[in-house]
């Protein structure tokens, strides 16, 4: 007779935070992934720039405001962003929704920003090469933006249901740390779309 040795895990919780759940790790993996693709981004405008002695090409340097105000606006969000990932480990519906509705108004507000930075960059997509790093790296980045305010939105309609159960708060939290990396990830594309141009 075979010995097999079980445990009965039926008890165990079906949802947690940070490392408990799965969708937070599910989260690393994309930056992991997201990260690489910036990072291949970022690498080809570094090589064009470095092998055009003229840089941008033919074009004026685009608009710094709208990129200013996106960075302000996007550091000004982490307190918000934080307050609701804190809010959301208590538990507390009231203020998680105060929170929820915050951050969807601060994401709507991102967007139109992004759509006037790209009407702003002085230069088309397909004009030269300078143009089409330019905009590939301003979408991957209103790419990030767009999903996580469509993440946001969805979660605020849920928050306001009958939905609104225990394991939506860890999705609370999962959806502030993913916000976290749209803001860490655009600091220094701000500084590579608007700055190097007028170095």
């Amino acid at each position: 007779m075979r010995l097999r040795i079980a445990q009965d895990v039926s008890a165990l919780p079906t949802w947690g935070f940070s490392t408990q759940s799965t969708p937070w790790w599910g989260t690393v993996a994309f930056f992991a992934i997201e990260g690489t693709a910036f990072a291949l981004a970022i690498g080809t405008y570094v090589y064009l720039y470095t092998i055009n002695a003229e840089w941008p090409l033919g074009a004026s340097p685009p608009n710094p405001w709208p990129g200013t105000l996106m960075t302000v606006v996007l550091l000004t969000s982490i307190w918000p962003n934080h307050w609701t990932n804190r809010v959301a480990h208590a538990q507390a519906l009231r203020k998680v929704q105060i929170g929820l509705l915050i951050m969807s108004a601060v994401g709507l507000l991102t967007l139109a920003i992004r759509t006037f930075e790209f009407a702003h960059l002085n230069v088309g997509w397909d004009q030269n090469a300078y143009g089409s790093i330019v905009w590939v790296i301003l979408g991957l980045h209103a790419t990030h933006l767009i999903t996580d305010v469509g993440d946001t939105l969805v979660l605020t309609v849920l928050m306001f249901t009958r939905h609104a159960r225990p394991r939506r708060f860890s999705d609370v939290t999962d959806n502030a740390f993913y916000w976290d990396f749209v803001v860490l990830s655009w600091l220094p594309l701000y500084f590579l779309i608007n700055w190097v141009p007028r170095l």
